[in-house]
């Protein structure tokens, strides 16, 4: 019996199932959580299914959790989507259920759950919901919403397909989204909109990008910077692909400075492996685009100064 046997089989065994996902969630992490959610919905309407992690900072059109009480953890499957590690999970009450399954494309560094589904080639979790989906097509049934998710949380994490991970596999699944009539060209859009705020910073990031001979750069936003703008945690992530159009730039990381005085690391590569480099500063993800933490300003001197290295010796 196939890992994703026995997900169904755990699925149909419940009454209730709550889906999580991580902090600070992206397109992929709400496509892939919500998306699922639906897809449960509409095949089994008889069971109580929750999508929970707090409010998702400018993905509400995507869609909207719940909030639930401990009380409706008793006796539940809990299913974690887009998580390789379990201190990132959104709502530290994951554990209060009564199996644990996580469906990731992470690599699989922290290994949780009763059972597992990790699939790192995949170009998105939101990929693997919709694998999930062609592997039982009697058993789940696609529904036009479902559909819109799960191709968002694709064009999210694969930059509109301009990530290698984008495979023809990954080009064939969206269309079969696409099938279901949702308004994919207005999603695109909302995907790519920027307020006002953001498109400031922008300029920022191109006027301030440091970049060396290696093909190394970074950016680095402080707290009050961040103030001067009007622009939040959260939306910085609209900036991150920015460097990457710049001609010369291989890889690079932006710090972003945290309320507490850390840094947060954004970091990014058109070749390089960068994933070994932010395991070691308190994060991972893939090669091409994972993230760390910098305790402060020397620290993130370190991490570059690492980055910097990687470039050279990859264009060596």
């Amino acid at each position: 019996m196939s890992v994703q046997a026995d997900i169904l089989a755990e699925i149909k065994a419940y009454e209730t199932i709550i889906i999580h996902r991580h902090q600070r969630p992206d397109p992929d992490a709400i496509g892939s959580q919500v998306g699922l959610a639906e897809l449960l919905r509409a095949s089994f309407p008889e069971k109580k299914v929750y999508q929970v992690g707090g409010p998702a900072e400018g993905l509400d059109y995507l869609a909207q959790m719940q909030e639930i009480p401990d009380s409706t953890y008793q006796g539940a499957l809990v299913i974690v989507t887009d998580t390789a590690n379990a201190p990132r999970i959104s709502d530290d009450r994951f554990h209060l259920g009564d199996k644990l399954i996580k469906i990731d494309h992470h690599p699989n560094e922290e290994p949780y759950g009763d059972f597992m589904w990790v699939q790192d080639q995949a170009s998105s979790c939101s990929e693997i919901i919709a694998d999930f989906w062609q592997l039982f097509p009697e058993e789940l049934h696609m529904t036009k919403n479902a559909a819109r998710l799960l191709y968002a949380g694709i064009v999210g994490d694969t930059g509109r397909f301009l990530y290698p991970s984008s495979s023809s596999h990954t080009l064939r699944m969206a269309a079969d989204l696409i099938d279901f009539e949702f308004d994919y060209s207005g999603l695109n859009r909302q995907i790519e909109q920027i307020s006002s705020n953001v498109a400031r910073l922008s300029g920022y990031v191109y006027q301030n990008l440091e970049m060396d001979e290696s093909g190394a750069a970074r950016v680095t936003f402080s707290t009050e910077m961040l103030k001067e703008f009007g622009v939040s945690d959260a939306q910085t992530s609209g900036v991150v692909p920015l460097p990457g159009a710049i001609e010369g730039v291989l890889a690079w990381a932006i710090f972003v400075q945290q309320p507490e005085g850390y840094y947060r690391v954004r970091m990014r590569s058109k070749g390089p492996a960068i994933n070994e480099i932010a395991k070691r500063y308190h994060g991972g993800g893939h090669a091409l685009a994972s993230g760390a933490n910098a305790s402060d300003l020397a620290e993130a001197q370190k991490l570059y100064e690492e980055l910097q290295k990687v470039c050279s010796d990859f264009t060596a």
